[in-house]
């Protein structure tokens, strides 16, 4: 019984909200951990102290804070599609909260580095696709999934944009720049296929994630860049270097094609990184003395 309540409720997130393959698997794994745990017990039997006993449990595993609120959120939103198509009476994860653990800052790059790792002098077929995808990226923001799919009917280089449909089936506009423009001007007048997606890989499919993360590796080696980069270091980039300029968070949000803007937030601290930097090195009083 659990687990055919467990098939309908991932069929659900695949066909009703239409989650990517990598989000249900993760959905799939929290959901039948709790299974594990519960063993026969149905799932309409399970209540508050159930949950927080099996917690406890994982956490004492060594299992992190971070791990334990996304495993625990992926429990609410299940028991919330049991609520809602199968009248269960009661979400016992309502009012749950995991662990705290120390959020940790995404890793990104300055504007020096980004500009340094693009304006790279190589007129190759294949530098010249590399600089599309990574201007295309910085420019843009997207995630590396939509930056692989991405099909030529999504852009529109005349209205300088592109349409995209995030998580969830979320649709949304985002706007490109000059330089991103000009790039993907020049790898549309080489790029020799007569296929649908932008950056096109083997057998008429795209080019993989994979595949664009190992080009970035390689670009970032070329340059001589010796920070981490890989390919959602230009995501957080763009969406840092966005805020430090405009200041508007809910401009960022909407562009990230974030749900909630607290996933957004985790950007002002990053700001404020920089403002802190920044104060240390001008302010008269803040610098240390000999």
């Amino acid at each position: 019984m659990n687990t055919g309540l467990v098939d309908a409720y991932l069929t659900h997130l695949a066909a009703e909200r239409g989650l990517s393959p990598h989000t249900i698997s993760n959905y799939a794994r929290d959901v039948r951990v709790l299974l594990s745990h519960i063993g026969t017990t149905a799932l309409a039997d399970i209540h508050a102290h159930d949950i927080r006993r099996i917690i406890a449990t994982l956490h004492a595993r060594g299992l992190s804070g971070k791990s334990l609120a996304r495993t625990l959120s992926a429990w609410r939103g299940f028991y919330h599609y049991l609520d809602k198509r199968h009248g269960y009476a009661h979400n016992p994860c309502t009012g749950l909260r995991a662990p705290k653990y120390a959020r940790t800052l995404p890793h990104s790059l300055s504007v020096e580095q980004v500009a340094h790792l693009l304006d790279t002098p190589d007129d190759s077929a294949l530098a010249v696709r590399d600089n599309a995808m990574f201007e295309l990226f910085y420019s843009s923001g997207l995630r590396l999934s939509e930056l692989a799919t991405l099909k030529l009917a999504q852009l529109d280089l005349n209205q300088a944009e592109i349409q995209v449909t995030g998580k969830g089936n979320k649709t949304r506009l985002i706007p490109l720049g000059s330089q991103a423009i000009a790039a993907m001007q020049h790898w549309l007048t080489q790029r020799n296929d007569a296929g649908d997606y932008i950056f096109p890989g083997r057998n008429g499919k795209h080019l993989t994630q994979r595949a664009i993360a190992l080009r970035l590796k390689h670009r970032a080696q070329r340059t001589g860049l010796d920070a981490k980069v890989h390919p959602h270091v230009l995501r957080h980039a763009f969406a840092s270097h966005l805020l430090q300029s405009s200041g508007d968070l809910r401009a960022v949000q909407e562009l990230l094609g974030h749900a909630s803007i607290s996933t957004t937030q985790i950007y002002t601290q990053l700001d404020f990184q920089h403002l802190a930097a920044t104060y240390d090195l001008a302010h008269p009083r803040a610098k240390k003395k000999p």
